[in-house]
């Protein structure tokens, strides 16, 4: 059974870098041909998908987010990790880490942490 945990600070000041990392169990995130995506929903609204990095170490980001948006993994700890720059209080949402098999189908997800952008 995979499972994935997010961890990370649970409020940011404005303008600051918000910082998440996802811990995977029951498998690897360098196993052929998973993708590792973040996905976030704002209170009172839809689910948006972030970025990605990929079995391989490839990352995908979404384009409306690409230029504030890292993602990177750690081998050694089996986890992968996201970061969002200049982030605003739009940048407010609950912030889950989830696994892609095939045609963006996410498979397992953790169970989402809330982060709050405030001052």
């Amino acid at each position: 059974q995979v499972q994935l945990q997010e961890s990370g600070p649970g409020l940011v000041k404005p303008s600051q870098t918000l910082s998440l990392t996802c811990t995977v169990s029951g498998g690897s995130i360098t196993t052929n041909y998973y993708y590792w995506s973040w996905i976030r929903q704002p209170p009172g609204k839809g689910l948006e998908w972030m970025g990605a990095i990929a079995y391989s170490g490839s990352t995908y980001y979404s384009p409306s987010l690409k230029s504030r948006t890292s993602c990177s993994r750690d081998t050694s700890k089996n986890q992968f990790t996201l970061q969002l720059s200049s982030v605003t209080p739009e940048d407010t949402a609950v912030y889950y880490c989830a696994r892609v098999v095939v045609a963006g189908l996410m498979d397992y997800w953790g169970k989402g942490t809330l982060v709050t952008v405030s001052s």
